[in-house]
């Protein structure tokens, strides 16, 4: 989406079995990506606000409906016709819907 971003991931576990924490895995994303973004534009500054809106999903069903939203928002938003058209979409093939 041109003005924000939608990820929807399983943290990796540590050595102990626990799932990364979602903070250090944004933090880490949105540092690694804002100093390409920069570089790529030849810009400095902030990249991404420092709120990030996550929800933990705990049902098949769930997982579902936030995939499916993922999936229809540039078509919601008038940018493409169909899911597939939106060049930034990408579905692990691992996700089974």
């Amino acid at each position: 989406m041109p003005d924000h971003v939608h990820l929807l991931l399983t943290p990796l576990r540590d050595q102990n079995g626990w799932p990364f924490p979602l903070v250090g895995i944004l933090q880490c994303l949105k540092g690694v990506t804002a100093h390409r973004i920069n570089k790529l534009l030849h810009i400095s500054g902030p990249v991404w606000e420092e709120e990030s809106f996550d929800h933990v999903l705990r049902s098949e069903e769930s997982l579902k409906e936030k995939a499916q939203y993922i999936q229809q928002n540039p078509v919601e938003a008038g940018l493409v016709r169909a899911p597939e058209d939106y060049r930034w979409l990408w579905i692990s093939p691992d996700l089974k819907l």
